[in-house]
């Protein structure tokens, strides 16, 4: 079956930055939802047309891929705001209460570094800024149920990133 809209594809990758360093290996097929919200559009183009056994090289700009970063999604927030337990690298949805009310509720923050008396937060996607190189394999093709095209997702968030708890994957 040929890659089309509406329909799922299996793929294992390798994505590297431009300097060859490796930043995410998937060895089993993950299913996307072609056509919905799982892949970045620059993918789901050049997949368009292809079978299961296909490989792809694809080089992705920080535009084609998860954006510029911006500066501007960086919060200094008092460190009384949160837990005791608060590590580098977990994720909150939005800002504390509290917190710093010109911030946009709707993202995904990482804490980036933890002071006595205040705490960084960042709203950047991880990749944010980075050039990419993605290596895949086309692993299986079928049509999409309605559930999948309905949802618009085929139940996988890699290209979105989903809350973490420390020490977890923040890209799949």
């Amino acid at each position: 079956m040929e890659i089309t809209q509406q329909c799922v594809v299996a793929l294992t990758w390798t994505l590297k930055d431009t300097l060859g360093e490796v930043l995410d290996v998937l060895d089993e097929p993950v299913e996307f939802l072609v056509g919905g919200d799982d892949l970045l559009e620059k993918l789901e183009e050049a997949l368009q047309g292809h079978e299961p056994g296909a490989r792809l090289d694809l080089h992705l700009e920080p535009e084609q891929a998860f954006g510029d970063y911006d500066d501007q999604l960086v919060f200094l927030e008092p460190r009384s705001l949160f837990p005791a337990e608060l590590e580098e690298g977990m994720t909150y949805e939005g800002l504390p209460a509290g917190g710093n009310p010109d911030a946009p509720r709707n993202l995904l923050y990482t804490v980036t570094e933890i002071y006595p008396e205040h705490v960084v937060l960042d709203g950047n996607h991880p990749l944010a800024g980075i050039a990419i190189r993605l290596s895949l394999r086309v692993e299986a093709v079928r049509d999409a149920t309605e559930e999948e095209i309905g949802r618009g997702t085929a139940g996988t968030g890699f290209f979105k990133v989903q809350p973490q708890a420390p020490g977890g994957s923040l890209l799949h």
